[in-house]
C-alpha cells in the first residue's frame, strides 16, 4: 500500500504534464488549457465519487485510503483551471472577473463550485476531522452539490454539441443513483453474484 500512494500521486500529475506540452502546441494556448484544466477538474471530481460505489461492488474497502489525494486533486486542478481565467483571461482585474462571474451564468456556476471546494481542500487533513467530528461530514458533503455545479458550468459553457457534457451529466446521475437505499440494497444482492 505503501507504494500504490506514490504511484498515484504521479499518475494524478500525468494530465498536467500532457496538458502543460499540449498547450504549448494549441492554436489558442490559453483556451486550451482553460478546457483541458476544466476537463481533468471534472474527471477526477467523477473518479473521487466513484471510490465509494466501487468499495462496495468490489468489497475493496481500502480502496477509501485513496478518496483524499483524489479529492485534492480535484482542488489542484479546479485551482489551475481558476488561475487561468483569474491570469489570462482577466489579467487579475477583479472588477472584470466580478463582471464576468455576475454577467455570465455558466462562470457563475463555475465560480460557486469552485469557491465551494476551498473549505473541503482545507479541511481534508486528520486536525480538521479531529476538530469539526460530525460537522466535517456535513461540510464534505457538499461535494455533490460542487459536482452538479461543475457539471451544469460545462453544460452551459458549450455552444453547439452537447454529446461530452451529457455524458458527464449520465455518470454523476448514475453516482447519484448508486448512493440511494434502493442501491445500497441492490449492491449486497449483486455481491453473491
Amino acid at each position: 500500500m505503501r507504494f500504490s500512494k506514490p504511484l498515484l500521486f504521479i499518475a494524478c500529475l500525468l494530465p498536467l504534464a500532457w496538458i502543460l506540452f499540449a498547450t504549448g502546441q494549441a492554436v489558442n494556448p490559453i483556451e486550451f488549457l482553460t478546457r483541458q484544466t476544466g476537463t481533468w477538474t471534472l474527471n477526477f471530481l467523477l473518479i473521487t465519487l466513484a471510490v465509494t460505489p466501487l468499495r462496495r461492488l468490489s468489497g475493496y474497502g481500502k480502496l477509501l485510503l485513496y478518496r483524499r489525494m483524489l479529492g485534492l486533486y480535484v482542488f489542484f486542478y479546479a485551482f489551475i483551471h481558476a488561475l487561468t481565467f483569474f491570469v489570462f483571461d482577466h489579467g487579475l482585474d477583479p472588477a472584470a472577473i466580478w463582471h464576468d462571474v455576475i454577467k455570465r451564468p455558466f462562470v457563475t456556476v463555475g465560480f460557486l463550485a469552485f469557491v465551494l471546494l476551498i473549505p473541503l481542500a482545507a479541511t481534508s487533513n486528520q486536525a480538521a476531522i479531529r476538530k469539526l467530528k460530525r460537522q466535517w461530514q456535513r461540510l464534505h458533503k457538499l461535494v455533490y452539490l460542487i459536482a452538479s455545479l461543475g457539471v451544469l458550468h460545462y453544460l452551459w459553457l458549450v455552444k453547439r454539441d452537447l454529446s461530452t457534457p451529457l455524458i458527464y451529466a449520465a455518470i454523476l446521475g448514475l453516482l447519484f443513483l448508486m448512493r440511494t437505499p434502493m442501491a445500497r440494497r441492490l449492491d449486497g444482492k449483486l455481491k453473491f453474484l
